[in-house]
């Protein structure tokens, strides 16, 4: 096996000019410890030069500690060399409580290779060419019938549009809803300040959606069209699930006015207390935009979303998706459909929910008589503190990474608790127990919250 390497061969003597160009290789970076390089045969016929001079710098650049020689793996860049690069040090782990994973530790991987081994050996080589803009039909089918099953959506084939992930759903609908006339886009607060980057990058103006105990709040709707992004089942990052009445008056709203909703339903499937609450989508299907990933139920590396889109948005959305060319590859697209076609991804889905389940209770347990906030659901929690950035400073000096309700990342406007999101569905299952205990020695060692004292007077 021939391994490629560019090297300039600078100044007389080839000899002399390839050690130079190894070691400023080494030192720049471009061949890091561990690289493999070319045989001297190769080498030598790729660079026009005698084998006996490359074996000749081999053995010097081994002698010098550039180089190791391993036998039956080649000549390989030694692990430690001397370079002029600036020497760093090495950190202890850190224990992460930070919230929008989930346990990617727990991915399911011998399920999956089984997938793209099965459809590695059947699949038609027709499927490997570009695929269609909205996805591969196996895969739309298999959705549109799961999200019906799971979430209760009204769905077909012809209405889903395969993404990679939300952020790229978002982006598809940020440049194709001005083309049906929209113009303003209402936005939970708090939320992803990345969400509202997305869609003013698409010419949309954001204005804010206040969110309560009962979820956003219609009242604030602006008048006239526009469009709604919610996350009804389990507010991110509050934690509220929107009541039956608000649901109903969002989805009347889109409909008076000749808008949508963008239904953000990136945890849906995980209810511990009660059976997981339905999708809005099947309120107004005209008018709704409902959004599902991978990235919370499996893994967020995965990149496979999907958008069950209106049929008067549907060739906008596809049009745009066609010019951004940013499709989810085939072999992936028809890999997921088999996963879950055989039940894999709803059996995960029910392992992990016993899994978070338990965390979310433990967590609960472990801060009482704090209460801690959000529904019992999803895979994130809301905790009040008195001092919020000095709590996340305290706990990053402890080895533990927290997220503040109002640290970079979030759009919040005023009013809103001062509170840390702990992602409790993050860490690998090793690593949950000392994550908690860490977590209970910081919010411990700050005292209970104001509003954990007021409970206590009353």
């Amino acid at each position: 096996m021939g391994f490629d390497l560019h090297l300039e061969l600078k100044g007389p003597g080839l000899g002399q000019a390839l050690e130079a160009a190894l070691r400023d290789g080494v030192r720049s970076g471009q061949l890091p410890p561990g690289t493999r390089l070319p045989g001297t045969r190769q080498l030598a016929a790729d660079l026009g030069v005698a084998r006996g001079t490359v074996v000749q710098v081999f053995a010097q650049l081994t002698a010098e500690g550039w180089l190791t020689a391993v036998g039956g793996s080649g000549t390989r860049v030694a692990s430690v060399t001397t370079t002029d690069k600036p020497a760093t040090t090495t950190r202890s782990p850190r224990l992460d409580l930070r919230p929008g994973r989930p346990d990617v530790a727990a991915f399911p991987r011998a399920a999956w290779a089984a997938s793209v081994r099965r459809v590695l050996a059947t699949a038609d080589a027709a499927l490997l060419n570009y695929p269609h803009a909205a996805g591969l039909p196996a895969l739309r089918t298999v959705l549109a019938d799961y999200v019906a099953r799971t979430r209760g959506v009204r769905a077909t084939a012809d209405a889903v549009v395969v993404t990679a992930g939300f952020r790229h759903g978002l982006a598809l609908l940020a440049r194709a809803l001005p083309q049906a006339g929209l113009r303003t886009m209402a936005v939970e607060n708090p939320s992803f300040e990345l969400h509202r980057q997305i869609l003013a990058s698409g010419g949309l103006e954001t204005v804010p959606l206040p969110v309560d105990a009962d979820g956003a709040d219609p009242a604030a709707l602006p008048p006239g069209p526009g469009a709604a992004i919610l996350t009804p089942a389990h507010q991110h990052p509050l934690g509220a699930t929107l009541t039956d009445e608000r649901r109903a008056a969002f989805a009347a709203w889109a409909r008076r006015h000749g808008g949508y909703l963008i239904e953000d339903d990136y945890d849906g499937e995980f209810r511990y207390d009660k059976r997981a609450v339905g999708a809005v989508q099947a309120i107004n299907p005209k008018h709704i935009v409902y959004a599902g990933s991978t990235s919370k139920a499996l893994a967020p590396g995965v990149r496979i979303g999907w958008l069950i889109v209106p049929d008067a948005l549907r060739q906008s959305i596809v049009d745009v998706a066609g010019e951004m060319g940013a499709a989810v590859p085939a072999i992936d697209q028809l890999a997921f459909a088999d996963f879950v076609e055989r039940g894999e991804y709803d059996r995960h889905i029910r392992r992990m929910r016993q899994v978070y389940a338990r965390r979310r209770a433990e967590l609960v347990a472990r801060l009482a008589p704090i209460r801690v906030g959000g529904a019992n659901a999803g895979l994130h929690a809301l905790v009040p503190v008195d001092d919020e950035r000095r709590t996340v400073a305290r706990a990053a000096r402890a080895g533990l990474l927290l997220q503040g309700l109002h640290s970079p990342g979030y759009w919040t406007g005023a009013g809103l608790p001062s509170a840390v999101v702990v992602g409790y569905a993050a860490p690998p299952a090793h690593a949950w127990r000392p994550s908690l205990d860490l977590l209970t020695q910081v919010i411990r060692a700050a005292g209970p919250s104001l509003a954990a004292r007021r409970r206590r007077r009353t």
